[in-house]
């Protein structure tokens, strides 16, 4: 039961977006969307899900002095597979979202994630943090995308439902600043009433 804890948590308490303030530099450079955001986080969930369970199952086999470079092999290798299906399945969204792929080998959840939990925990402990931390990423950057597109662009998921053009700012990078801090204020103020 505890470990459905370790689930809910990516969401509300230790939000890696709102709350821990991780991950910001994917989240404010491909949130121009809500549908590049929904990409990112689900590229970096099946990325942190994976990693998670793989280090979770040799953590007693990797030597002290090495664990931080073989977590990284570990996650460059699921973070190859998502690049290669993206490209293959997918090449607007992979156009989209570009540089920011192959930069999840060193997003700071999915390491902190690696270090701190999955190496010390079992695998479905491990497993069920990942998703929990990576579905609550994705959350936030399609959130974020969300609201970056209605304001930005009078649209939500590419389907426009206001006519003419809406506020740049909020298409440009100032526009992902204000957003986000927007949306960690309304975090906070619904964690303060809770």
């Amino acid at each position: 039961m505890s470990q459905w804890k370790n689930f809910t948590k990516g969401f509300i308490k230790e939000n890696p977006v709102f709350v821990l303030l991780l991950g910001l530099c994917p989240t404010l450079g491909v949130t121009t969307s809500a549908i590049n955001g929904m990409g990112m986080g689900l590229a970096t969930t099946f990325v942190l899900v994976s990693s998670n369970v793989v280090v979770s199952l040799i953590k007693n086999a990797i030597p002290d002095k090495v664990r931080i470079p073989s977590f990284i092999v570990i996650i460059a290798s699921f973070v190859t597979i998502v690049q290669l299906v993206m490209e293959a399945y997918s090449p607007d969204l992979f156009a989209a979202l570009g540089l920011f792929i192959p930069l999840i080998v060193v997003n700071c959840i999915v390491m902190g994630r690696a270090e701190a939990f999955a190496s010390k925990k079992g695998v479905l402990s491990s497993l069920i943090d990942g998703l929990g931390m990576g579905l609550g990423f994705t959350f936030a950057l399609t959130l974020l995308g969300a609201v970056r597109e209605i304001l930005g662009a009078g649209a939500i998921f590419g389907h426009a439902f206001i006519k003419g053009d809406g506020m740049l700012l909020f298409v440009l990078a100032p526009g992902a600043f204000l957003g986000l801090g927007y949306l960690i204020a309304l975090s906070n103020l619904l964690k303060k009433n809770e």
